[in-house]
This record gives C-alpha cells, structure tokens and sequence, in this order.
C-alpha cells in the first residue's frame, strides 16, 4: 500500500491517529522504532534545533523541504510534511506541495496564517480571509499528483476570531478539497468536543507542554471522535531535557561513568542502522579493504554478529 493511501486510511479509520513530532532524522527514527504508525513533521522542531529559534517562520521553505526529505528517506511509515502556510499565497502553496510529495511525504499542513507565521500556541498570530485559504486549499489539492496525498487543513481561528469561526472555517475548507481539518490552540475541553462535532470532516487536535489546549487523553479524544492528535513538540522538549541532565551531571561529577538516562551505544548503532552498513560492505567492498578493515571476512562477520 502506497504511504499516501496508508496515511488516509489511518486518518479515516475509527482508532484515533497518534502521530509524534519529528523533528530530525534521528527522532524519526524513534518515532518509528516506538510503534507509532505515522510521524508529523514538526516546523516547531525544526527551528529549534537547526536555528536555535523559535517557530516565527524564520526557516525557508527550502530548509523545511531538506530535513523532510532526508526524514522521508529513513523511515518506512508515512510522513506529514509541516508546510507552514505554503510559504505565500495559493502559487506559491500549489509549487510547495508539489516539491514535498516529491519529497516522499505522505501529506502536508497548511495553515491559515498569514506570512511570517508563527507557533500556533504564540499570542500575536493573524489569519487571512477564509475565501484566499479556500483557494490555497484548491490549489494544493490541484498540485497533488497522487489523489491520495493528504491535505491537512490547519485552522488558528480559534485564537483570532473565536470558536464559531474556526468551526465555519474547518467546514469551509473539507468542502475546498482538505482531507483532515487541525483546528489549532483549542482552550477549552468543551471547545474540543465542539469543534469535532461541529466540522463535517476528519478533526485533528494538537497537544504539546505549556500550550493552551488542555492536556486531555488520548483516549478521551478518541472517544469524542477526534480523527488524529498531533503531539509535536514533545520529542524535542524531552531530548533537550535529556541533554540539559546529562550536561549538568558531567559539570558536576566529573565523568560520564555511571550517567543516567543515556540510551546505550549498541542500541544507538541499530538506531543509526549501523548493520545495513556492515551488510553492504560485505557485498560491495574488495577482499582487500575488507581485509584491512576486518582482517577479513571472518571479522567482518563477526562484526556483523557484535550487533545482534
């Protein structure tokens, strides 16, 4: 099964879409390794950790499309594409999700801010009109060349203009050809549960530490009919978290031995896939580098074994 279809299916079936935030290869990969079914691409992650800014939409299209792509390359569950607000207006939005699903990604986000966007859970955003996010979702759902790409529509009325305009735009935008309606920075439980009821299409809520969505279940959302929850920032977060402890205990003790909380380095060669490499060199190398290499064939065999 294609990704694309893979991915719609997950969003139309009746369990809930957990999906993680990625925000490099690396927690991709863990991502996956975790069992979760599909990963969300997360711009939030991604300025962070390749700026060292925050999500104001400082990152170019061109640096968002790169560490998508390599993330597409070295996962096999599908991928949403964070696409900010198509990096312009409906032209701009057609060429951006063209190069995305060329990318690898199964579908993409794009949102209805206006430019330069910011963190969904950021006081100061501004949206455009419905009818040109209207155009842009018509334009994005004409550039897909896969039928089944997803096009997720975000919403940040809910911020902006209140509840009853997010609820009119959700409708507005599964009507222009969206396939998932992300009504972002839901304040109230009883807001969820409104906004899911009141939009005639798949609904997906965002969660993250310190947003103003309430941090309810998973399962309560499964229960209240959400399609997909995006948990985007949490990957992130927790690794800076890991490396603020680990620092601070080096600083401290003095050493690394007996640190906590750090993933051991077999478990981190087969996270980087280091015996795909020990397989290709077995086939591809000269008898001669493997020799210098391994002192052999029977090294490298031995090798190959050490990661299993």
């Amino acid at each position: 099964m294609k990704k694309t279809t893979l991915l719609k299916k997950l969003i139309n079936d009746p369990e809930i879409l957990v999906m993680p935030g990625a925000y490099d290869v690396l927690s991709a990969r863990l991502i996956e390794a975790a069992g979760f079914k599909a990963v969300q691409c997360s711009g939030f992650g991604f300025a962070a950790s390749l700026l060292g800014l925050p999500d104001i939409g400082i990152l170019s299209s061109t640096q968002m499309l790169e560490i998508t792509r390599s993330i597409c390359h070295a996962v096999d569950i599908p991928v949403m594409a964070d696409g900010d607000n198509g990096f312009g207006n409906a032209v701009n939005t057609y060429y951006t999700v063209r190069e995305f699903e060329a990318a690898g990604a199964a579908g993409i986000n794009l949102e209805d801010q206006i430019s330069p966007k910011r963190c969904g859970h950021i006081t100061g955003k501004q949206c455009i009109s419905a009818e040109e996010m209207v155009l842009k979702i018509k334009a994005a759902r004409d550039a897909a060349r896969d039928p089944d790409f997803v096009i997720n529509a975000r919403t940040d009325a809910y911020m902006v203009y209140g509840e009853e305009e997010a609820i009119r735009r959700g409708n507005m935008y599964a009507k222009a050809g969206a396939d998932l309606i992300f009504v972002e920075a839901v304040t109230s439980v009883e807001g969820i549960k409104r906004v899911i009821k009141g939009i005639d299409a798949p609904v997906s809520i965002n969660l993250l530490q310190g947003g103003r969505t309430p941090l309810v279940t998973i399962q309560e959302l499964q229960e209240w009919g959400a399609a997909r929850v995006s948990i985007p920032v949490t990957s992130i977060m927790a690794a800076a978290w890991g490396v603020k402890q680990a620092l601070e205990y080096i600083k401290e003790k003095g050493t690394i031995k007996d640190l906590p909380g750090v993933i051991g380095f077999e478990e981190f060669e087969s996270l980087v896939k280091l015996d795909k490499i020990r397989d290709l060199e077995s086939r591809y190398l000269t008898e001669e580098e493997i020799a210098l290499r391994y002192q052999g064939r029977e090294g490298l065999e031995r090798a190959k074994k050490e990661l299993h």
